[in-house]
């Protein structure tokens, strides 16, 4: 194998337990293993890839999940094997923490931007680059959640590998000072190796908790009613957008790569 594409088309089924033209044209991804099993429980197909490090389901529809697991490294690993399928847009339901006082648990952040913490993008491109999501993906996303009578935020997030970073002062007063509306560890990576790779790409982010403050860091139990109250209309949202994009049939790759 000596190219990229080469690489990928022998990955990509290796890592999911799903052959490539088995894979829809358009995808979400997550890094959440009971988005794709209510995925498949909600659409009655098989889940695959149990054992491997990424599970995925495809629906009658065409439309295919992927839980790529935690952390930028995985993000663009998984972004780095669909160049073996050129979907035609992807869709990532991740959670994130809310930093400014206007969000709270369960508002849905559509970020314009993401901050390029990581480290991991810089593999890819020059730092002065933006990491940005396809803009009419967006556009197809937030009339879906409007049609839910579900409020949004828009807003720059910021992207990290720390997992462990609430109990560092020094670094809230860095976040704040960048005005960002939320942190994760993967929207940044997973819009600048979209770009890189030519896939059309976004994000919509779940504000699963407030770490600015002590009793708003996640928990245990905490995790576990934001899931139990809002992780299914956030997937819902998800697989109707992507959804209706196929059926419109309508292209979503605005940028002359």
């Amino acid at each position: 194998m000596r190219t990229k594409l080469e690489i990928a088309q022998n990955w990509l089924p290796r890592y999911t337990g799903t052959k490539i033209d088995e894979f829809g044209d358009y995808l979400l991804l997550t890094n959440f293993h009971n988005y794709v099993t209510r995925f498949a429980e909600q659409f009655n197909c098989e889940m695959r890839g149990i054992g491997r490090p990424m599970q995925t389901a495809t629906n009658s529809q065409g439309l295919t999940i992927v839980n790529f697991g935690i952390g930028s490294p995985n993000a663009a690993t998984i972004m780095d094997l669909l160049v073996a399928r050129q979907p035609k847009g992807v869709l990532f339901l991740g959670k994130c923490g809310g930093i400014k006082k206007s969000t709270e648990i369960g508002h849905f952040i559509l970020p314009i931007a993401a901050i390029r913490g990581e480290g991991t993008s810089g593999d890819y491109m020059p730092p002065e680059v933006p990491a940005l999501p396809s803009f009419k993906l967006h556009k197809f996303v937030s009339e879906k959640i409007v049609e839910h009578r579900q409020d949004y935020r828009t807003g720059v997030v910021y992207t990290t590998n720390r997992r462990v970073w609430e109990w560092d002062e020094a670094f809230k007063r860095y976040l704040e000072k960048l005005s960002v509306i939320g942190i994760d560890m993967e929207t940044a990576t997973i819009f600048i190796v979209g770009h890189v790779n030519e896939i059309a790409r976004g994000a919509l982010l779940l504000v699963s908790d407030m770490p600015m403050i002590p009793e708003g860091i996640k928990t245990e139990e905490s995790d576990r009613k934001v899931t139990e109250t809002f992780v299914d209309l956030h997937l819902q949202i998800g697989i109707e957008a992507m959804t209706e994009i196929g059926i419109k049939g309508e292209a979503i790759k605005h940028l002359r790569y």
